[in-house]
């Protein structure tokens, strides 16, 4: 490790000036709104408010997926949150999300608005409403909630940890650039032991758990995060990559992908998404 100079935390943290780095202009230690603006509302029962980060990506799979199938009530309309702008931060937004993160849903099927955040949440009531990607046998369910809920708690340590202090921070430091790639390293060989005895990640069916995994461990195998491929060796990941390219092909995979994203290749870019064929 190299030297760095010494931090010695004060008795009473005092929040700086500026963190630095991305995202700096939108950090801050309280919750609630900076700004007063309602959301957008279109014409479909469901309405995603979102941003084609790896969280947000999940959900526009899972109703292109839904959709796919012929839930013609998973149609929806999604609506841009950009969130180094501080779109999250909007009144709008902080109504249906107190946590200011993308994504966050709004169902208007009911008799009344319901707001559904965090995207794990959102893959689980969409499962439960259309009866989809979630099987009914306890052992099968309880194994693709495993794996759900395995992606909610390791993705901190990819994004967060990993994908901050490698990309985003404002100096390379190399204590924990090495911690999280270490850890995403460990993560990464759990996935491909699993996947190396099952199709998909919670046996042979494809589920929300897939759906919830593929955008940030798919993405890294397949040189989509971070520019780390390289770094983090995911050649080594035989049993992962094999899972992602096979679920990065499928049709509603690559049209969810499209939605809410704003970099990339132009013909990947659907900004916003109100009829199936803005995705074409």
């Amino acid at each position: 490790m190299t030297d760095q100079a010494k931090y010695v935390p004060p008795a009473v943290w005092v929040p700086p000036a500026s963190s630095g780095g991305t995202f700096a202009n939108i950090n801050r230690p309280v919750a609630g709104p900076t700004h007063d603006k309602a959301l957008p509302v279109g014409t479909h029962p469901l309405q995603l408010y979102s941003l084609a980060t790896p969280n947000g990506v999940k959900v526009g799979i899972m109703l292109e997926e839904l959709l796919a199938l012929g839930h013609t009530g998973a149609e929806y309309d999604a609506w841009l949150i950009r969130i180094n702008e501080g779109d999250q931060f909007s009144s709008g937004f902080v109504d249906i999300n107190p946590n200011s993160k993308i994504p966050a849903l709004v169902d208007h099927s009911g008799d009344e608005p319901l707001r559904v955040f965090e995207s794990g949440s959102i893959l689980m009531y969409l499962a439960e409403k259309f009866d989809a990607f979630l099987p009914k046998e306890t052992a099968a369910r309880t194994e693709t909630m495993n794996w759900l809920f395995w992606q909610m708690g390791s993705a901190p340590f990819l994004g967060g940890g990993f994908g901050h202090f490698y990309a985003y921070a404002p100096e390379k430091f190399e204590y924990p650039i090495d911690r999280y790639a270490m850890e995403t390293r460990r993560q990464l060989d759990v996935l491909d032991r699993q996947l190396a005895g099952h199709r998909f990640v919670a046996g042979d069916q494809y589920t929300i758990a897939d759906m919830a995994i593929w955008p940030w461990y798919g993405g890294m195998v397949r040189g989509k995060l971070y520019d780390a491929a390289e770094f983090l060796s995911v050649h080594d990941y035989k049993n992962v990559k094999r899972w992602a390219d096979e679920v990065g092909a499928r049709p509603a995979v690559i049209r969810g992908r499209k939605v809410n994203r704003v970099r990339g290749k132009p013909e990947e870019q659907v900004p916003e998404r109100h009829d199936a064929s803005d995705l074409d």
